[in-house]
């Protein structure tokens, strides 16, 4: 067991949590639990727990009613045990509603076990964060004024580097996640063409603000690879999911397929027109995010990681340091650590976690800076709607009635 993290001192604007969502949405050694479980579903009346979730099954509802949104479910942990809420379906054909056991694609949230990984390979001395990218991969960041000599893991890692974010190419963007996505939802890409598309660009100037690009995830998963002469999926199943007893969360490379059970993933592929055909994007090949972001999970899985990271069972006091001190990002506001954002909230509370986005499924991972409280939810839905509602799900759970949150979407 590791030694437990101290309070991070970073903070920033409650309205930076609804503006990075809204960015996510718009852009591209525990056991498990043994407390008590309790269940609730905005489908139905039975008997919410009252302990402060029912401002969290409120904002559920509102992600679907307000939001417009298909289904969502989420997970809480704290001092009194686990709680699960849902609200919509998991199927809309079928009205099969949300339940704790379904896999989701929590995308970038891939990004905190990439961050995770790298940290304890440097405490292991077997690499530095002041390493420079060319020592690890010579000659791969080179051209249009792209130079990997200048480029730390540290930069990779908190989005400092001003690599340009691959996913935004506009023909690469339109076969992934735009209209010419059901015709190469099986198609194949490998970590080096990822980055050889982001080397046709040049550089943005970081100047020490944080610019959000896939790239650098592509990449820190190249170097995981490189070090130890295994994937990083191999790695971070090592280090982190069978310690932690993450069963249910894994790394499906080109497999395209999901693990029952799961919801149906509906995309309108980034079309903002109300009457925008929606699209069945549940099986696709997510090598077009790798290391950036293909990990599939579980709400119980997450909030175990994630508490057990925030507790320092994973990485010792200065790795700790290093992944919660945070940079400003170019837009919006909030703050980016090492795989990591933080925010804090309108009650004073201070959240860290990571969202993601993937077709069909967006996703979060929060909790308190001491590891006692977490929240995952995921929402099998990609579209915009009332962005604030997804915001009122962290706010509500966090902050609650206490606050004047009383189911009403919290306004940045």
């Amino acid at each position: 067991m590791r030694c437990k993290n101290s309070r991070l001192s970073s903070t920033t604007r409650a309205t930076a949590f609804a503006l990075a969502l809204t960015a996510v949405l718009a852009t591209g050694p525990a056991a498990a639990a043994t407390a008590p479980d309790h269940r609730t579903n905005g489908n139905r009346a039975d008997g919410l727990r009252p302990d402060g979730h029912q401002a969290t099954q409120d904002a559920l509802r509102a992600v679907v009613e307000q939001g417009g949104l298909p289904g969502v479910a989420a997970e809480a942990r704290d001092g009194l045990g686990r709680w699960f809420g849902s609200a919509g379906y998991a199927d809309t054909g079928t009205r099969r509603e949300r339940t704790r056991a379904e896999h989701f694609r929590a995308a970038s949230i891939t990004k905190t076990f990439i961050a995770t990984v790298l940290l304890q390979l440097e405490e292991e001395g077997a690499l530095s964060l002041d390493d420079t990218v060319e020592k690890w991969l010579p000659g791969v960041v080179r051209g249009n004024g792209n130079d990997g000599r200048a480029i730390t893991l540290r930069q990779l890692l908190n989005h400092t580097s001003g690599l340009f974010n691959y996913t935004s190419d506009p023909e690469f963007a339109d076969h992934t996640s735009g209209p010419g996505f059901p015709g190469h939802r099986y198609t194949t890409y490998r970590p080096a063409d990822l980055v050889a598309l982001a080397m046709k660009r040049p550089p943005r100037d970081a100047s020490g603000t944080a610019s959000y690009s896939n790239t650098n995830y592509v990449l820190a998963g190249m170097i995981i690879e490189k070090m130890t002469g295994h994937s990083y999926a191999h790695e971070v199943q090592r280090r982190i999911l069978t310690p932690l007893k993450l069963r249910e969360t894994s790394f499906p490379g080109v497999r395209p397929w999901m693990p029952l059970p799961h919801p149906t993933a509906y995309s309108r592929l980034h079309q903002r027109q109300p009457d925008a055909p929606v699209v069945d994007a549940t099986a696709q090949n997510m090598s077009w995010l790798g290391a950036a972001g293909e990990i599939i999970s579980t709400t119980g899985d997450l909030n175990t990681f994630f508490r057990a990271l925030t507790q320092g069972q994973l990485l010792g006091p200065e790795a700790m340091r290093k992944m919660f001190t945070t940079v400003p990002a170019d837009t919006g506001g909030w703050r980016y650590g090492l795989g990591i954002e933080s925010v804090t909230l309108s009650c004073g509370v201070t959240v860290v976690g990571k969202t993601g986005r993937a077709n069909g499924s967006v996703s979060g991972v929060v909790g308190t800076t001491d590891g006692r409280h977490q929240l995952t939810f995921n929402i099998n839905g990609d579209w915009l709607g009332d962005a604030a509602s997804y915001v009122g799900v962290v706010e509500a759970e966090f902050c609650g009635e206490r606050n004047g949150w009383a189911g009403t979407p919290y306004a940045p």
